[in-house]
């Protein structure tokens, strides 16, 4: 006759049935499937796979009165309809949806009277932290210190350096873009970007400027900003041959600037990559993957922004308070338009 190694299905899985399984005490079980930090990781992995194995689910609402939390956060942003804000609500989602929490999603449309509305609604609702997700990173005035939750800042960072904010480091998106072309045997490299008002244009300038310093180089003519947008590309890319016309790579500051880069320089005779080497930012893949040939772009990694903040939060609402800005590297995505020279 075989011993059962786990609870007779007859009645519901609880607590101590883990805990006897894993060989642990209730009290260390809980611990354990609630990440607080006195338990050792070989421990913690035990309970959980205890867990599984008896397809364990803890009561949510016992446990979050037992917490004093609600098991809900609220996600707050400024621009639900931007390409940049959904990739990090994603990826925050994804980070929340794994630890079982409900998310209240709210869009302030740049509005601080809207904004100051939705919080004190979450609030209202007894949420355990905030997300606070920005349309661009520039720095943004804080929600204060006196609210009784913590918040995490991504993608815009807070104004006060009490906070946490999670962001792109887009100094060194400027640098692995240049690194790149200096890789594919380029050497007069010209930089066409967006709006000089926007911090991302001009820290992605400084880390592109930074990578030819090191290499002994420089950018050819200064840096040309405008609008983000293909007409400025072409406008650009037209002055720029007029007076640069030995170019051999242009860095674009966004994906749309470089199609509309692309258009001039083929236009003009140039063939890309052969002649001129062409690469963007943000790897728009409804823009990247259409050009021709596909275009090079630095893709920020916004889904990782969003989870990295919501892990941030989840540390917050243990205890575990940061504070300052937090940068995270952006990727290379390499295709046609930056084929190295033969």
């Amino acid at each position: 006759m075989t011993q059962a190694t786990g609870p007779s299905r007859s009645h519901p899985v609880t607590l101590s049935d883990v805990a006897r399984l894993a060989g642990v005490s209730i009290a260390t079980a809980s611990k354990a499937l609630n990440g607080r930090s006195q338990v050792r990781a070989e421990t913690r992995q035990r309970v959980i796979e205890a867990a599984e194995r008896l397809s364990f689910r803890p009561n949510q609402l016992a446990r979050g009165l037992l917490a004093g939390r609600t098991g809900t956060v609220g996600l707050l942003t400024s621009d639900l309809e931007g390409r940049f804000s959904i990739p990090i609500l994603m990826g925050a989602e994804d980070a929340f949806g794994a630890g079982e929490v409900a998310v209240f999603l709210c869009d302030a449309r740049g509005d601080a009277i809207r904004e100051q509305h939705h919080v004190r609604a979450l609030l209202g609702r007894r949420v355990d932290g905030l997300i606070v997700v920005g349309s661009r990173t520039d720095p943004r005035p804080s929600l204060g210190r006196e609210l009784p939750v913590p918040v995490v800042y991504a993608y815009a960072p807070s104004e006060d350096p009490e906070d946490l904010s999670i962001v792109p480091d887009s100094v060194g998106a400027g640098r692995i873009a240049v690194d790149h072309l200096l890789a594919c045997g380029r050497t007069r490299i010209a930089h066409i970007t967006g709006d000089p008002g926007y911090l991302a244009a001009q820290e992605r300038a400084e880390g592109a400027r930074a990578a030819l310093a090191d290499a002994g180089l420089a950018l050819v003519g200064e840096v040309r900003f405008g609008a983000w947008s293909e007409g400025w590309g072409r406008a650009a890319t037209a002055m720029l041959l007029d007076r640069h016309p030995d170019a051999d790579a242009v860095l674009c500051g966004s994906d749309q600037i470089a199609r509309g880069v692309m258009d001039v320089l083929r236009e003009r005779g140039h063939r890309v990559p052969e002649d001129v080497a062409v690469m963007g930012f943000d790897d728009w893949q409804v823009l990247t993957s259409a050009s021709r040939p596909p275009l090079t772009s630095v893709d920020l990694n916004l889904e990782q922004v969003g989870r990295a903040a919501a892990r941030a939060l989840f540390s917050a609402i243990a205890g575990g308070r940061r504070s300052g800005v937090e940068t995270l590297p952006c990727r290379l995505v390499i295709r046609g338009s930056t084929a190295p020279l033969s």
